[in-house]
């Protein structure tokens, strides 16, 4: 049970949601008019002009996107709804990932008129990598080449799904003028502006026939996942209303099917059926599994029940700083209670940490509780050293549960501060950045004195920027972005020696090792193993080698850049009563490693993206010509409402500015989006070049 405004919400009656889709695909509109139809604001706030509620950073205002997920509570009916609106670009993909790792369920929200896009389709294999249960919302259907009909055979095609539509459009486009409920079976129009006032109608004449074989549909697929409903349809028995909700709440939570609703959010056409959605049959806490995780003393897996007097677990998903209150440590309670002024232990780190205030989000504003128990969202003040994905517990009950996994990043910036005052403040001020976002990095380059940046594309690193100087008056110079190539081996070598003696007068240093590389597995990174036997080498000098040969794969070979997919074996070796030392072993390891990929046919992977192009018929060959130049291998060309998009795999490297070029190529009317796929080996033509702009930096 949780309260709040004196109302007691229990368990069943919350919901856990986001909505996640393509960027420009109407979330935060959408999210703006839940708000409002819900009496959480009073004016609704558009995009366009940077006034919503959940795009409150200037970033996202100036630019019409959302950069970071905003949480929200609000309420309909006797239901208590935490809400996370999540980015659609996909530079600030980590947001969707730890957004849905938390969350009961979501809404996956597609344009009518470009059916399912790219970057929806990488948000639905993210949801069903969690198991996330989801509805599907048709946005847009007011908008030209609008098609319900075509984006919902995608969501069969693209994405495997099994759609099963609660709704009809009534007309598209400019005729776009309501939805015919098919469980009801009954025409829903709204009325006045704002779209508060709905009035029910009978279905149109026109459409009767369709809405019939549509609703015997929709009985067919939830019979299919309801052996109930199958057999009264069998048996051609009536199904009542109450028993088909029934059973797509069952239906929807397993998985088996996606419920399909349609509007235009825009024109406030479509919102209030989908929260009744959302209450009817999206999961509560109590639905979903309880929590599985790793008892750290025993090693044990262990289970938590949703429920309040079971033993503390949450886990913190998203770190943001305000200027205000600081640190704000958002956290996802599984199981327990969570008050302030409390201490809870880290079960990452072991440590004690105490709650300092807790508070409910309303996208950058704060309502202070005292506290929240399983089932809720909140966000805590006063967790310095928890950082997304460690788990906060009861002390005497610890666990430790699953965490996340981040992509590393693809696009690299060397940066300097504009005067002595600017330096002082930038390392404070990244750290505070990298603090919030795992897939911003930083490292410091040595030969060339250089700060570099690192994250997931130009857009997420023109926004680091702009964040260094709004929100920390840091002023930088950034140089032209780079590519962060990586370094690995094509064939196996085996007994490769590392030396390190040196003797200058009394004690010396001595270490020696033998190891044998060979290609591991894609995405691998480096594995070492040790295979030393019968003390050849001393066991506590093999972590002192095992690190000098990670550090040495993390500094590159070639070029400087880290090697990735190789397993390294310790194979044999000799020590020195007197001088070998962990130092030594350590530089002789890394002597070792070098000298190993030297002779392993060391090549350079090049980060390849998936990238796909929207663009008017009249300039797809202008387009593909393009591509081609920029060794892309295109995979798909086709029809999506009156454009067409390509899709292709093509390196990073060659896309630099692009979307300057597309834009002159189409006359503006075309668009592209991209998302990091894999790592591939550069043609050895480019290798050559790239070894050599490195050496040139350096």
């Amino acid at each position: 049970m949780t309260e709040s405004d004196g109302v007691t919400y229990p368990l069943e009656k919350t919901r856990n949601i986001g909505i996640v889709a393509h960027i420009d695909a109407g979330k935060t509109t959408t999210t703006e008019r839940i708000l409002f139809y819900t009496g959480r604001i009073h004016k609704i706030g558009e995009v366009d002009e940077g006034t919503t509620t959940t795009d409150w950073m200037p970033q996202e205002q100036e630019r019409g996107i959302t950069i970071t997920a905003a949480a929200i509570t609000t309420f309909w009916k006797d239901y208590r709804i935490n809400i996370i609106d999540t980015p659609g670009h996909v530079d600030f993909s980590v947001e969707v990932e730890r957004s849905l790792k938390v969350l009961d369920g979501c809404i996956v929200i597609f344009e009518a008129p470009s059916g399912v896009e790219s970057e929806s389709e990488r948000v639905w294999r993210v949801a069903d990598r969690y198991k996330v249960p989801r509805l599907c919302y048709i946005n847009k259907m007011d908008r030209l080449g609008a098609d319900f009909f075509s984006t919902f055979e995608q969501i069969v095609t693209r994405l495997g799904a099994v759609p099963v539509a609660l709704q009809l459009p009534i007309g598209s486009e400019s005729k776009f003028a309501g939805v015919i409920d098919l469980l009801e079976m009954k025409a829903i129009h709204w009325i006045d502006e704002p779209g508060i006032q709905m009035e029910e109608k009978p279905i149109p004449a026109e459409m009767e026939a369709q809405a019939k074989e549509w609703r015997a549909k929709l009985i067919e697929k939830v019979g299919e996942a309801d052996e109930a409903i199958m057999e009264k349809f069998i048996h051609e028995k009536e199904i009542t209303v109450e028993e088909l909700r029934a059973a797509i709440h069952r239906a929807t939570i397993a998985n088996q099917i996606v419920p399909v609703f349609t509007g235009a959010s825009a024109r406030n056409k479509g919102v209030q059926p989908i929260l009744d959605a959302v209450c009817q049959y999206l999961p509560s806490p109590l639905d979903i599994p309880p929590i599985r995780g790793i008892n750290p003393k025993t090693e044990q897996e262990e289970e938590r029940l949703t429920q309040a007097d079971a033993p503390l677990s949450a886990l913190a998903f998203k770190i943001m700083s305000d200027k205000f209150v600081g640190r704000l440590t958002f956290l996802r309670v599984y199981s327990g209670v969570i008050r302030s002024g409390a201490y809870y232990m880290n079960a990452n780190k072991g440590e004690q940490e105490r709650i300092g205030k807790l508070v409910r989000m309303h996208a950058n504003k704060q309502e202070i509780v005292k506290e929240v128990s399983a089932g809720d969202i909140v966000a805590a003040v006063g967790l310095q050293d928890t950082k997304t994905g460690e788990t906060i517990c009861d002390k005497d009950h610890p666990i430790l549960l699953e965490g996340m996994l981040f992509p590393e990043p693809v696009v690299w910036l060397a940066i300097e501060p504009e005067t002595k005052l600017d330096q002082d403040k930038l390392g404070l001020a990244l750290n505070r950045l990298q603090d919030e976002d795992p897939t911003f990095k930083v490292r410091y380059n040595s030969e060339t004195a250089q700060t570099l940046i690192g994250g997931m594309g130009e857009l997420h690193l023109e926004i680091i920027l702009d964040r260094l100087k709004r929100e920390f008056s840091v002023n930088t110079k950034a140089g032209p972005p780079q590519v962060a190539y990586k370094e690995t081996i094509t064939r196996a070598v085996e007994e490769v020696v590392g030396k390190f003696i040196q003797q200058s007068g009394g004690r010396g240093q001595y270490g020696h090792v033998v190891i044998d590389v060979e290609p591991g597995e894609t995405g691998s990174g480096v594995l070492f193993e040790s295979k030393i036997v019968g003390g050849t080498i001393p066991k506590e000098f093999i972590p002192a080698i095992k690190q000098g040969v990670l550090e040495c794969a993390q500094g590159g070979v070639l070029a400087g850049y880290p090697v990735i997919n190789m397993s390294i074996t310790l194979v044999d070796g000799s020590f020195h009563d007197v001088d070998s030392s962990e130092m030594a072993f350590k530089i002789a390891g890394s002597i070792a490693l070098r000298e190993a990929v030297k002779r392993a046919g060391p090549v350079f992977l090049e980060p390849i993206m998936m990238l796909e192009v929207v663009v008017p018929e009249e300039f797809v060959g202008q387009v593909i010509g393009d591509l081609n130049s920029r060794r892309c291998r295109i995979l798909e060309t086709g029809q999506r409402a009156n454009v067409k998009f390509i899709r292709g795999e093509v390196p990073l490297a060659e896309m630099f500015g692009y979307a300057t070029i597309i834009r002159s190529l189409t006359q503006g009317r075309g668009s592209y989006t991209m998302a990091p796929l894999k790592y591939q080996q550069v043609p050895p033509s480019l290798a050559e070049k790239i070894k050599l702009g490195k050496e040139k930096r350096r």
